[in-house]
């Protein structure tokens, strides 16, 4: 992070480390309005990572600084600080609360109680991280639904109230040490410091859902390569997060397989010729299909190929439909599911989905940015763009966990030992 004091300019980036690309977004902040500034983007193709987890370590470490290197030469500015969005089957979500007596206030005459402070507050939600994990696992975020003061429910703001007993109820996100650890030893290895590490569902939901939304019930799924995020708001608090390892792939996987052709091109064909509703598609329509050195010349008709595209998509909706019906809170999805990420993207998706699981859909992409848009204000960076913009975000999540990310006590206690023996 860079401010100048002349400009109240703040400089964040974000990185998205996905399955099939690596998007890195900066951003400059006006930290008196709050206004936001995209200046670089940088995105490059990913090979060395599969479902979430490295597979090949030096070619991530490449495409990473492929990516941050693109960025920084559009923004013309060097990047030394970033936050790292990270997702796959290693992450959970948690619904818990804890509660306290509020302890005597020497200043406070009030015959209610006592006055609620910060430090209350932040003892309050230290209590909901006592919870039994896997010794693998780690809390990575602390979301406060609402909080409760005696008897009156549904609090956002406690401090500066009165009362005896102050309860909190909170979402945790809790990931697997090992998986933050590999990625930000990645980052560092760039000399850049990893600044926070944010659930890439939570930053998507964040850049692209409206406050009514979260406040009368909404669900936000990103739709990446390899992985399903979805995160369910009620009330204004995160009620429920899932991951789920499908995405998009899926059906450049089965288009490759149907034609006998390269992953490459099908994810081509999926993109320029597919639609996720057969019957939008024309019959009459053909495209050539790529061709092997040796093989005959073949094309296939827009209609026929999407048809492949329509049953797998069905596929992936019901499974979100079942997620959503599992956490219970179908029923307050007031408006329903905003789709977001790459797979959002695909011709006719908004009109499948919609008959697909019958309650409202729209498309979401981030929102009240200005600057280079054109290129980044769709579906597949809300992530990096969620990152980016933390800082402000944080905000707007009452009195979420403050505390340095775990993965930095992690780090810390590495070269502390290492130190001792050099």
């Amino acid at each position: 992070m860079i401010k100048t004091n002349l400009k109240e300019k703040i400089f964040e980036s974000g990185i998205d480390i996905g399955s099939s690309e690596i998007k890195c977004t900066i951003v400059e902040i006006d930290s008196i309005n709050e206004s936001v500034k995209l200046i670089g983007i940088g995105r490059s193709q990913t090979k060395g990572l599969k479902k979430g987890s490295i597979s090949n370590r030096e070619k991530l470490i490449d495409e990473i600084e492929a990516s941050i290197n693109a960025a920084e030469l559009m923004a013309n500015r060097k990047i030394d600080k970033v936050n790292l969005g990270i997702s796959g089957e290693f992450i959970r979500g948690i619904n818990t609360q804890g509660a306290i007596t509020i302890g005597n206030n020497i200043n406070n005459n009030s015959i209610n109680g006592n006055t609620i402070t910060e430090n209350d507050v932040k003892n309050v939600l230290d209590l909901t991280k006592a919870i039994s994990l896997p010794i693998d696992q780690d809390i990575l975020h602390v979301i406060p639904q609402e909080f409760k003061i005696d008897s009156m429910n549904s609090i956002k703001e406690p401090v500066g109230m009165t009362g005896r007993r102050l309860e909190a109820m909170v979402h945790l996100i809790t990931v697997t040490s090992a998986a933050i650890d590999n990625l930000v030893k990645c980052i560092e290895e760039l000399g850049i410091e990893v600044s926070e590490v944010i659930y890439q569902g939570l930053a998507s939901s964040l850049s692209t859902l409206y406050e009514d939304e979260k406040e009368l019930g909404v669900a936000c799924v990103d739709i990446g390569s390899t992985k399903t995020d979805i995160i369910i708001y009620s009330d204004g608090g995160v009620k429920f997060t899932s991951t789920i390892n499908i995405g998009s792939n899926s059906i450049t996987n089965d288009i490759a397989v149907m034609l006998q052709i390269p992953i490459s091109k099908s994810e081509e064909i999926k993109k320029k010729y597919t639609s996720a509703k057969a019957n939008l598609s024309s019959g009459e329509l053909k495209f050539e299909i790529p061709s092997m050195e040796g093989q005959v010349k073949r094309s296939i008709s827009e209609n026929e190929v999407s048809k492949y595209v329509e049953a797998r998509m069905i596929e992936i909706l019901d499974i979100i439909k079942n997620e959503c019906e599992q956490s219970g809170l179908k029923e307050k999805l007031t408006y329903g599911i905003v789709f977001t990420g790459g797979g959002s993207s695909l011709k006719n998706f908004e009109k499948l989905a919609r008959e697909v699981l019958g309650i409202p859909i729209r498309i979401g992409c981030p929102q009240n940015i200005s600057g280079a848009v054109e290129q980044a204000t769709t579906p597949s960076y809300a992530v990096a763009l969620g990152l980016s913009q933390w800082k402000i975000f944080k905000k707007q999540i009452v009195n979420i966990d403050d505390e340095k990310p775990m993965f930095k006590n992690t780090m810390k206690k590495i070269k502390s030992i290492i130190k001792e023996f050099f």
